[in-house]
């Protein structure tokens, strides 16, 4: 049974492993230093950057990072998952939809207008999830390194 929880400090090596899968999977570079941070932003209360952990057998196995911030098209806060990763070896098993549910209940009980992520278009595994707990819409992503 996959449970959800909040991270402790002790659990930074664990997250670590997954994160540094995580950025592999999507070929990017992440220096040590935006990693850290990252971790330090989980860990500090006073951040706007939220982090779960999924166990499997008292192993973390997955972890979602988000962020909840106002809106312009809402009074309500909105929430972007920027990250959602599972171990490999523990995918089936539901921890993914385990960290999105935790996520939407967390919406729910503290009043969020919405829940929202984008992923690639041909990360065929994590949308066949994705689309059984809603539909893509039709936005188009622009980035621009600044």
């Amino acid at each position: 049974m996959v449970t959800i929880r909040d991270p402790r400090a002790s659990d930074e090596a664990h997250w670590r492993v997954l994160w540094d899968a995580y950025v592999r999977f999507y070929r990017a570079n992440v220096p040590e230093a935006v990693t850290a941070a990252t971790w330090a932003r989980i860990m500090d209360p006073a951040q706007p950057v939220n982090a779960r952990l999924a166990e499997l057998g008292g192993q973390i196995v997955g972890f979602a990072t988000s962020v909840v911030h106002p809106a312009t098209w809402s009074i309500a806060p909105i929430c972007y998952l920027e990250d959602l990763f599972v171990d490999p070896k523990a995918r089936g098993a539901g921890a993914g939809r385990a960290l999105i549910e935790d996520l939407m209940a967390q919406g729910k009980a503290r009043g969020w207008a919405k829940l929202y992520w984008h992923t690639q278009q041909g990360n065929t595994t994590a949308r066949i999830l994705y689309d059984r707990l809603g539909p893509a819409d039709d936005f188009v992503r622009y980035v621009l390194a600044l």
